[in-house]
């Protein structure tokens, strides 16, 4: 189990803190949203959390074949909904591999980005399109 404690400061700002590690950083709002948009808003965190869950799940996934993907560059655009609630309405994903796969590794990569646990847990509704860029 991980706990994860957040402290509201004002002004629509929270900081964050991961007990195990002791770590910590802060969100703000979002200008469109009545914040400074300073740092992550909440959103950003979820499209953060898609993004590097990603990463993680095919770095070990081709760690396992004996590949090195340090390097591995993934951008993820986040997309607000146009009307209420606002919600997230869709999470464009971007993977650039710095390394040649053969097409059953890169097989390999494609399941395992879309198979990652913070994809399956998203809401349904929200596009999650994944483009690959191969080397």
């Amino acid at each position: 189990m991980v706990k994860v404690k957040i402290n509201y400061e004002g002004g629509l700002r929270c900081e964050l803190e991961h007990e195990k590690s002791g770590k910590t950083f802060q969100t703000d709002a979002p200008v469109d949203n009545n914040g400074k948009g300073e740092s992550f808003s909440p959103t950003d965190l979820c499209a953060s959390a898609l993004g590097s869950c990603i990463a993680t799940i095919v770095g070990m996934q081709m760690e396992a074949l004996g590949l090195d993907l340090s390097g591995m560059r993934i951008e993820v655009q986040k997309e607000m909904s146009e009307s209420l609630p606002r919600r997230i309405a869709k999470l464009t994903t971007d993977v650039w591999l710095p390394i040649e796969l053969d097409d059953d590794q890169k097989w390999k990569v494609e399941i395992a980005a879309k198979n990652c646990p913070v994809h399956h847990s998203l809401n349904p509704e929200i596009e999650k399109p994944i483009h690959f860029h191969w080397k």
